[in-house]
């Protein structure tokens, strides 16, 4: 009996627990009916929106950039198609994934694996586009990998674009290149819908035009599976592709004006100055050499220069060359980080030369004393300001003494109170040119008559040189559509504590306030006056068309995308459809100069090229700086041109630092042309820059054979050049009739 009860109450514990499990199963799934109701009713939405995301993939379309054309149509800039290997960041986050994706992927585009972990961990790629792996693969491979598309997960080719330069290096300053998004801009580049990955323009007007050229991205609304395949597209919104332009540079032109840069270049290398014996006050009074550590002629460097044409009538350039120059191919050649820095090193790099610097637009970017270049617009300040008339004489006795300064304190020494010509021949007594205006100053380039004018401006009012040159354009940007470029200065108190404050000037020795002496520097173009060959162009072409100040432009004309080509290297111009056109220039500003001031200065440079010279107070003739070049091989069919040869004093007062300018513009309007040289330490402006300017004439005016433009050779990727010099074919319009090596500046 005992026993009895005790099954039974066992039996009865049992019974218990299975039914507290079957309640509790009841629970449960009661509790899972519920929520597969509320799940399958009240969520319904958004869980389908859900797994919808997760089944679909948003795929960015790239636009392709627009192109960019010389003026006769010639393609500059071009877009090759290229295949592109990417893989889907989703597949990668497992480092064990990516590993093992990478090994099988490598072998097959020819890519290392840590190449793909490299690019990974970059930051530079976009997230919302595959990773690109490797660029331009053929045909063959991209089959092979989208047939075997199970074995490479995420892997996708995509069709893109690549840069492409048919005529290279010729106007690659002025065209520019493509780079990566510099990281400072990312975030503004972002927020006008660009990839971080993708490339854009870095300079020239691949940088300024960069939004024209661009385009908008399209996007691919595409269903995928869990690999990441494609298995259908869903919507399609097309990328809009970037507009094409049509530049005014004209590559005939530009080809010639690159050609007989370098090679005048090269010529002035052979040339050399001398080293002469002067008298070293601050040692005593002693006679020696001006650098005693240097022979007594020594070689010009000419390590660099850059030559303008532009069209005065409404600011077109036809021609920028800039010397050094570079290859654009290079930017998208794919060398290693080593080969770019031995091609193009940075100012950190050891041996850097700055006169060597290839990536410096020197015709934009240039920061120049200008020498008696700049004299034109003096003689405009003197006329204009009322100091005098155009037929005002000065009596030229080879050297100015300021009045403004106490005699006592130029005697101390402590300042300079006497400035004089350039020598006369090989004698080292300044020219004495006697009685001269407006015009025979400028034709002979008389220093002392323009010293005059910058002291006398500067006690009638301090600024009064400085306002009335700045009406040229001189210290403020010309506007031109090209990046970075310099905006020049022009000396006023502001500007001298500036560069005091940048050690450019040093504090010690210099007053922190403009001084009459710092205007007498101005009014010859030296001393604390700065400008770009631009500058110079836009003031130069002012005085030929009577006083407009054009700005100046590259860009004539931008297109609806996809100009058709036309013969081999061009496109069809005729079958473009213009969006806006720049041939009419736009004048940002009128001089105010009236009929007799504007006669004086056109007629001193036009009396610069064709003479004659003066006859000097001893019995002597001395020619004007630019008569004996133009002289011969200059015949009358060429454009009549009025000009001025300048020669800026350079570092220390070595004369073979001395820089060469020439600017010159046409008295023809039915060929408009402005033309300007500046060679760095390559000598008198006669000499170094006036020839190039002479020979830009010839060729425009069709009396030079030139070199036929033809589409470049492949680059040559083990080369060590940034770019093949190709010197001019015919150098005979270099050659002056007398060649004077001490001449007038």
């Amino acid at each position: 009996m005992w026993f009895g009860q005790t099954g039974q109450m066992a039996s009865d514990k049992r019974a218990a627990r299975l039914g507290v499990l079957a309640a509790v199963a009841v629970l449960l799934f009661g509790a899972l009916g519920v929520r597969l109701w509320f799940l399958q009713t009240v969520e319904a939405t958004d869980l389908q929106d859900s797994v919808e995301v997760e089944r679909t993939k948003t795929v960015r379309l790239v636009p392709e950039r627009g192109r960019i054309f010389d003026a006769d149509g010639r393609i500059l800039a071009d877009n090759e198609r290229i295949l592109t290997v990417g893989i889907d960041w989703e597949v990668m986050r497992d480092k064990n994934d990516r590993s093992q994706l990478f090994k099988r992927l490598s072998g097959w585009i020819d890519t290392p694996v840590a190449e793909m972990e490299r690019r990974y961990n970059a930051n530079v790629y976009s997230p919302y586009l595959p990773m690109p792996v490797k660029e331009d693969i053929d045909e063959p491979t991209a089959s092979a990998l989208m047939e075997r598309s199970e074995d490479f997960p995420g892997v996708q080719v995509e069709l893109g674009w690549r840069r492409a330069y048919p005529y290279a290096p010729l106007a690659s300053p002025v065209i520019g290149y493509l780079g990566l998004i510099p990281e400072e801009q990312a975030d503004e580049y972002v927020r006008r819908g660009y990839v971080l990955s993708e490339q854009v323009g870095s300079d020239g007007i691949e940088l300024s035009m960069e939004d024209t050229l661009h385009g908008k991205w399209g996007e691919k609304v595409v269903r995928v599976n869990a690999a990441g395949q494609i298995l259908e597209e869903i919507s399609r919104r097309e990328a809009i592709n970037g507009q094409d332009i049509q530049l005014s540079i004209d590559l005939d032109v530009q080809q010639y004006a690159e050609q007989i840069l370098q090679t005048q270049l090269k010529l002035r290398r052979t040339f050399t100055a001398k080293n002469p014996i002067v008298t070293k006050e601050e040692k005593g009074g002693i006679k020696e050499r001006i650098d005693p550590s240097s022979p007594p002629e020594v070689n010009y460097k000419a390590p660099a220069g850059s030559v303008i044409v532009t069209n005065q009538k409404n600011g077109q350039i036809s021609a920028m060359a800039t010397y050094p120059t570079f290859d654009h191919r290079w930017f998208n050649s794919g060398i290693s980080g080593d080969k770019f820095a031995e091609l193009f090193p940075g100012e950190d790099s050891e041996g850097f030369d700055p006169d060597k610097a290839t990536l410096l637009n020197r015709a934009v970017q240039g920061q120049y004393n200008l020498g008696s270049s700049f004299k034109p617009f003096t003689a405009y300040a003197a006329l204009h300001s009322g100091f005098m008339e155009p037929g005002s004489l000065y009596e030229d006795q080879g050297t100015y003494k300021m009045r403004s300064i106490d005699p006592a304190e130029c005697r101390s020494g402590r300042v300079r109170c006497e400035f004089r010509n350039s020598n006369c021949g090989d004698s080292n007594l300044p020219c004495v040119y006697g009685s001269v205006n407006v015009q025979t100053a400028l034709a002979v380039s008389s220093d002392t008559f323009f010293y005059r004018i910058g002291e006398e401006l500067f006690l009638r009012r301090e600024n009064l040189l400085r306002d009335e040159v700045k009406r040229w354009g001189f210290g403020q940007e010309t506007g031109v559509d090209l990046p970075y470029e310099f905006d020049g200065r022009v000396p006023d108190d502001q500007l001298k504590r500036d560069l005091i404050a940048s050690e450019a000037l040093d504090p010690d020795t210099d007053v922190d306030r403009l001084l009459a002496g710092d205007n007498v520097q101005t009014a010859i173009g030296q001393g604390l006056l700065a400008a770009s060959p631009l500058q110079v162009a836009q003031a130069y072409a002012a005085l030929g068309n009577r006083g407009a100040i054009n700005t100046p432009r590259v860009v004539r004309a931008i297109y609806k995308p996809g100009v058709p080509n036309g013969t081999p290297g061009y496109v069809d111009l005729s079958k473009a459809k213009l969006v806006q056109s720049f041939l009419k220039g736009g004048v940002s500003s009128q001089v105010p100069i009236d009929g007799d001031a504007l006669q004086a200065i056109v007629s001193g440079l036009r009396q610069n090229i064709t003479g004659p010279g003066v006859t000097l107070p001893d019995g002597g003739v001395r020619s004007t700086t630019a008569e004996e070049l133009f002289e011969i091989g200059y015949p009358e069919q060429a454009i009549p041109i009025a000009g001025k040869t300048g020669t800026a004093q350079g570092s220390k007062s070595l004369p073979w630092n001395d820089s060469s300018a020439f600017a010159a513009f046409s008295l023809d309007d039915t060929r408009p042309y402005t033309v300007v040289a500046y060679l760095e330490k390559a000598g008198f402006g006669s000499q170094g820059a006036a020839p190039v300017v002479k020979c830009m004439y010839l060729a425009l005016s069709g009396l030079i054979q030139t070199r036929p433009v033809e589409l470049a050779d492949p680059l040559d990727l083990d080369s060590t050049e940034v770019a093949a010099d190709v010197p001019a074919a015919d150098t005979k319009c270099l050659e002056s009739s007398n060649f004077d090596p001490n001449p007038a500046d």
